[in-house]
């Protein structure tokens, strides 16, 4: 008799068994936090019902079955994994039939629970297609707490629906030899199955349903009783399973063993036997157009390093740069994910070289976060410094789809997952949970997929407690691999060459299966180990299609050239956008300041310039007939270039100048300060003129107007001498204005040589005046 906990009182539940009661008590205790987790999750092939979408199961074209549960009660825990493996083995069935779950230990669910008459729990209830809202659904007492049992129920309350059945749900009863000699004639179908068996057998009703969601093939159960047939095709062995075309053209069914499992797979993988609504692809689809890339031909059986390396290029390259910084648990799970590269990758000298020269730089980072940019220049330099070099691109082989977006990189990090978990144990590790929880935590932070790493996660809750030897992590992985296939078959995502199988088939590891007394398929653990150590084995990983060493190294170094030659680029870019709003307002600043101090120059000049400096007065140069000079231009006087007069007329005096905000570019005085020295030189040589003109104006007028013509020659070749735009940077600052080497360079220059020059007309004018004393003097 079926156990069950109580939802009534606690008196009840003391008249149970003293061990459920104690169960029962405890983990009551512990409802209130436990209540809303819930005993089964996305993961599962089980749909979760709440008081919102409890409707779902009425009005359906398929029958539900229903548990009731509470988080709290320890059966209802218990029974759970055989839930999930019955909706797990029944996936094939659900055009006609689905499973589902209910948490009444969840408050919002309560009304829902009490309103079908739920009292304790677990209650499995029978919902058939099509049932109305007002139908509390047929409960199912004193059931069966197996799989097995459990879907031999299922097929009993198919088998007893009342009308309307569930349309997709095929018949089951035994078919007659009137019918299969007129099959043909009307059904269209390529293939039919007949798998004979006793009356109380289950097997060909299972496989009718296990084919329900395949086109091209019809499979029927025919009884041993059904002599015609059963002489006919020669039968002898029950159960078995025999491809039938015409009474004369019928063939037995080759399978390992004469089980459902067998038989579904067998057939499942007959030609142009295909999903519902999902065509076949012929053969030649594997040959790709010119513009993608060409099919690899290569061994099913065998694991390739190109799938690797090329999973290590798009985790490293391409997964991780979504992330532009890496901090806390992100950063730990990159630490220990390349850590487990770094020991167990049983890759080439030069890929384990780049994997231990960049695991070193993370250890080596003391800061709680790091920037992408830099670790992906951690790995690309190890090229340039001869540590080693991680091929770039992808080039995919064994994991290759028939379509761009089959297959590829899941089924590659899959693949390296297998490889390190076998590697890790053929090495001896003494922490079986070392790889799992690598993988764990980098599949939680950085899987671009972010419901495959949800669900990835929600799987590996109970590693812990299931990983205890490195032999069980290589099992654990592989149970959860073939879990996952089981609830992607199907998906838009299945690659149909490559279909989602329960692995290794049966031709590929015959030991791996096995058979239990009642006829359940089971995996033999020890083969299954057996066969995986073997299959992922460094030793028999194929090296074909890899990419040269040599051509991988080059290939590299030209790209770390480009990346550097668009990153220069990219900056110089920035710094002119930078640079361009800066230097115009700089240029507009100068020029207003530059005109205020024009207008202080001219009135200064004005005041206190001498005569004969030729700008005191201003001479007009005539203009053409009928044009007038502007009154805001200055005329310069004849003989003199167009900017003389201007910069002749400014003051040029440093204190004149208006202090300025020190800024960040250079400013450009070098042509005020030549100008004021310049204009200071020519006063000095003025002045002496004058001086000179005065003491010798009574005794030679010609030699004085030739030494005026002299000086002035001088002038004007002095301003007339081009001085170049110095680039230097800021040397020394007074009065907040800023100078360059140039300019004291060219002040201390122009010292000199007006100090030479007035040296030499001292001179000059004192040898000429000694001269013409001693003329005098003759008698």
């Amino acid at each position: 008799m079926a156990r069950r906990c109580s939802a009534t009182s606690l008196p009840q539940l003391s008249r149970l068994k003293g061990r459920y009661v104690l169960v029962c008590a405890l983990l009551a205790a512990l409802w209130s936090s436990e209540a809303q987790a819930g005993l089964y999750s996305a993961v599962d092939q089980v749909l979760v019902l709440d008081a919102d979408s409890v409707s779902r199961i009425f009005n359906a074209s398929s029958a539900f079955m229903v548990e009731f549960y509470a988080t709290w009660c320890g059966h209802c825990s218990a029974f759970a994994p055989v839930w999930k493996n019955l909706a797990s083995d029944v996936s094939e069935w659900k055009p006609a039939v689905d499973m589902a779950a209910l948490d009444c230990a969840d408050e919002n669910n309560r009304r829902v629970c009490t309103g079908f008459g739920i009292t304790g729990y677990p209650s499995i209830k029978f919902f058939p297609a099509y049932s109305g809202e007002d139908f509390t659904g047929e409960s199912l007492r004193e059931f069966p707490r197996d799989v097995r049992g459990l879907r031999r129920l299922i097929i009993d309350k198919l088998e007893s629906h009342k009308e309307p059945s569930p349309p997709a749900c095929p018949p089951l009863e035994p078919a007659s030899a009137a019918e299969i000699d007129g099959f043909f004639e009307n059904n269209n179908v390529q293939h039919l199955a007949l798998v004979f068996e006793e009356n109380n057998s289950y097997v060909g009703r299972e496989v009718i349903l296990d084919l329900l969601q395949y086109e091209n093939i019809t499979v029927r159960r025919v009884l041993s009783s059904e002599k015609d047939l059963v002489s006919r095709l020669g039968v002898t062995d029950f159960p078995s399973c025999y491809l039938y075309y015409t009474p004369t053209n019928y063939s037995r069914l080759p399978v390992l063993s004469e089980a459902r499992a067998f038989y579904s797979y067998a057939l499942q993988r007959l030609p142009s036997v295909v999903r519902a609504g999902r065509p076949y692809p012929a053969i030649n689809d594997l040959q790709r157009n010119q513009t993608e890339e060409p099919w690899r031909e290569f061994n099913r059986t065998r694991v390739y390093m190109s799938d690797l390396e090329s999973a290590l290029h798009y985790s490293l390259r391409v997964e991780l740069s979504a992330h532009s910084t890496i901090s806390g648990d992100a950063l730990t799970a990159l630490r220990h994910y390349v850590s487990v590269l770094t020991k167990y990758f049983p890759g080439r000298p030069a890929v384990k070289g780049a994997l231990k020269a960049v695991g070193n730089w993370l250890q080596d980072q003391k800061e709680t976060q790091i920037s992408y940019s830099d670790f992906r220049t951690a790995l690309d330099s190890t090229v340039l410094s001869g540590e080693g070099v991680l091929p770039a691109g992808v080039r995919w082989v064994g994991c290759q789809g028939s379509r761009p977006q089959f297959r590829g990189y899941p089924c590659a990090v899959w693949t390296l997952f297998h490889v390190l978990t076998v590697e890790a144990n053929a090495s001896g590790s003494t922490d079986p949970l070392e790889i799992l929880q690598a993988m764990r935590e980098y599949v939680s932070s950085f899987f671009g997929c972010r419901p495959c790493a949800s669900h990835f996660a929600s799987m590996a809750q109970d590693v812990s407690d299931d990983v205890t030897t490195p032999s069980t992590a290589v099992w654990w992985l592989w149970s959860r691999h073939n879990r996952v296939n089981s609830r992607l078959a199907g998906e838009p995502s299945e690659d149909p060459h490559f279909p989602k199988i329960q692995w290794p088939p049966p031709e590929l590891c015959p030991k791996c299966h096995g058979l239990m007394l009642g006829g359940e398929h089971t995996w033999n653990k020890d083969e299954v180990i057996a066969f995986l150590r073997n299959y992922f084995s460094s030793e028999r990983i194929l090296p074909d299609y890899l990419q040269e060493e040599s051509e991988a190294v080059a290939q590299q170094k030209a790209l770390l050239t480009a990346a550097q030659q668009q990153k220069d680029t990219t900056r110089r870019k920035a710094r002119e956008t930078q640079e361009t709003p800066s230097t115009q307002l700089g240029q507009e600043e100068e020029e207003e300041e530059e005109e205020e101090e024009d207008e202080a120059a001219a009135v200064a000049t004005e005041e206190e310039e001498p005569e004969g400096m030729g700008g005191a007065t201003e001479a007009k140069e005539p203009h053409p007939a009928g044009e007038e000079p502007s009154p805001l231009v200055q005329t310069p006087p004849p003989g003199r270039p167009p900017w003389a007069r201007r910069r002749i007329s400014r003051r040029p005096a440093i204190v004149g100048l208006k202090l300025r905000q020190t800024q960040e570019d250079i400013v450009d005085l070098d042509l005020f300060v030549n100008q004021h020295y310049k204009a200071k030189a020519l006063r000095a040589l003025s002045a002496m003129a004058e001086q000179q003109q005065e003491d010798a104006e009574e005794r030679r007028p010609d030699s004085v107007r030739r030494m005026k013509r002299e000086l002035f020659d001088q002038q004007e070749a002095l301003l007339m001498e081009p001085y170049p735009h110095p680039q230097g940077k800021r040397w020394m600052s007074l009065l907040s204005v800023g100078f360059s080497r140039l300019d004291v360079s060219l002040c201390v220059l122009f010292y000199l040589l007006s100090t030479l020059c007035l040296t030499a007309m001292y001179l000059y004018f004192k040898l000429k005046w000694r001269l013409r004393r001693a003329k005098v003097a003759l008698p």
